[in-house]
């Protein structure tokens, strides 16, 4: 079974399994991933899903959309590899993801 890391602010490292056909955001609250909220449910609404895409995955991850950009704007931690995990469908082709977590969620 592949695996998806996440990277707190603080350095510790967290993994989950690899669910394709899910979101990158339900995968981490399911598995307790600190800092993934998803206050919203994975509706692109509230930004607690805020993750920061290591550069060697940017491409695989897709690119953010319209909704998903005006809400990371709302971020002061926003960079450019910055994606909402909602908005992340998770593929076979991600094991091994690794991403990033804000030091604050919006």
């Amino acid at each position: 079974m592949g695996r998806i890391f996440f990277v707190s602010h603080d350095g510790s490292r967290h993994e989950a399994p690899l669910e394709p056909g899910r979101s990158l955001m339900q995968i981490a609250t399911e598995h307790g991933i600190p800092g993934i909220d998803g206050d919203c449910g994975g509706q692109c609404a509230c930004g607690t899903c805020h993750v920061i895409v290591e550069a060697p995955w940017i491409a695989a991850t897709g690119s953010c959309g319209h909704g998903e950009d005006l809400m990371l704007g709302l971020s002061a931690e926003r960079v450019a590899s910055s994606r909402l995990a909602c908005q992340i469908e998770v593929t076979p082709e991600l094991d091994g993801l690794t991403v990033r977590l804000p030091e604050f969620q919006a």
